[in-house]
């Protein structure tokens, strides 16, 4: 697969979030069209309201087709999927809105089921307005794990740090109940598995995040530690998972331990996402383990910002990069693993190069 073939779907979001302006300021750069052939779902109304208000995004221009199939190198494609007479109100949670996010969502996944996309890029939603009777899904990766085949991983990523957690969008009450030694050992495998084929790390060196304070300090502070998952690591271990820990997360973190290590697994979502968001404010959320391949921005919706020209759209690029890199990866470990002959440069560390690397041509002179 070349990318210059790649058709990435992207979703606008919560059309009242900053979804629609970081897609907006993203594709007005139509360099990056050298990388991929965009297909956005969403609606005409909503890409004109926001364009007004983006400087430089004047000129931006996008073509209407019926469907992916239809989609043109080289240009911005727009595929309708939701009503063009959706009241646009920046900064204001509505169930309409919810409903677009959902309507987007389900036509991109659709999609990607029919092979028409490579891998979808989805903007930020609202977890509260998109709940409807036929939509009860906490996150994104929930949806694409009940739309596609492979144990979801919600994996937060990025040159600096990359981190799996175990649990993900559960009340904090809940999660010590949710540990045990079998999911943090199917879960660090997981992990394993995907640092390897989609991030192309030989052998991955993963830390292991403790629970409580201290790590526990030998049960005084909480027996998850000596019970769970010390007991999951030595596991580990045993099937070849390069596993250490349990680290106290505040020290580990403090002491930038994480540079050691390919991965580091958090056993909840602010124990993992709050330092790597401090860390790379940039980053992108990947949801690994399935068939196929969704990124998206680390930020939400933004509502204070929504319609003000403000939101900065690295972090929707670089969930760009990211899905071509990962689509690469995988291609190229589905010919090594099913090639018996060694692979002389893979051996000695040589390494692919990234979207990052490549050089996007000059602007056109418009004079």
């Amino acid at each position: 697969m070349s990318d210059q073939k790649i058709k990435l779907g992207i979703t606008l979001g919560d059309v009242n979030g900053i979804g629609p302006e970081v897609v907006i300021k993203m594709l007005a750069d139509n360099r990056i069209w050298e990388l991929f052939t965009p297909v956005v779902y969403g609606s005409a109304k909503v890409f004109s309201y926001y364009k007004e208000g983006i400087e430089g995004a004047e000129n931006f221009q996008f073509t209407t087709v019926k469907n992916a199939g239809e989609a043109k190198p080289k240009r911005i494609n727009l595929v309708p999927c939701i009503d063009e007479e959706i009241r646009i109100e920046p900064g204001v949670s509505s169930q309409q809105a919810g409903k677009a996010a959902a309507d987007m969502l389900r036509a991109a996944s659709a999609d990607l089921k029919a092979g028409t996309i490579d891998a979808v890029v989805t903007g930020p939603f609202n977890k509260e307005n998109v709940q409807a009777d036929d939509f009860r899904f906490t996150g994104h990766t929930e949806f694409f794990a009940s739309e596609f085949s492979g144990e979801p991983l919600m994996m937060m990523c990025s040159e600096v740090l990359k981190v799996g957690l175990v649990t993900i969008h559960i009340p904090v009450a809940e999660v010590s109940r949710n540990i045990t030694s079998e999911k943090i050992v199917a879960t660090l495998g997981r992990l394993r598995h995907s640092l390897i084929a989609d991030f192309g790390i030989v052998e991955p060196k993963i830390a292991v995040l403790a629970l409580n304070p201290h790590a526990g300090d030998g049960g005084l502070l909480g027996a998850e530690e000596e019970q769970i998952i010390k007991p999951a690591i030595i596991e580990a271990n045993k099937n070849k998972i390069l596993a250490f820990g349990p680290f106290p997360a505040d020290g580990f973190f403090a002491a930038a331990s994480y540079e050691k290590y390919d991965a580091v697994l958090a056993m909840y979502h602010d124990q993992g996402l709050v330092p790597f968001k401090t860390l790379t404010p940039d980053g992108v959320n990947f949801t690994a383990g399935l068939s196929v391949v969704r990124t998206s921005p680390d930020h939400g919706v933004a509502y204070d910002i929504a319609g003000q020209g403000k939101a900065d759209p690295t972090s929707m690029r670089e969930a760009a990069y990211m899905a071509i890199d990962i689509l690469r990866h995988r291609k190229n470990y589905a010919e090594m693993t099913a090639n018996p002959l060694p692979h002389f440069e893979r051996e000695r560390g040589g390494r692919d190069l990234s979207v990052k690397d490549l050089k996007l041509p000059e602007q056109p002179d418009n004079d």
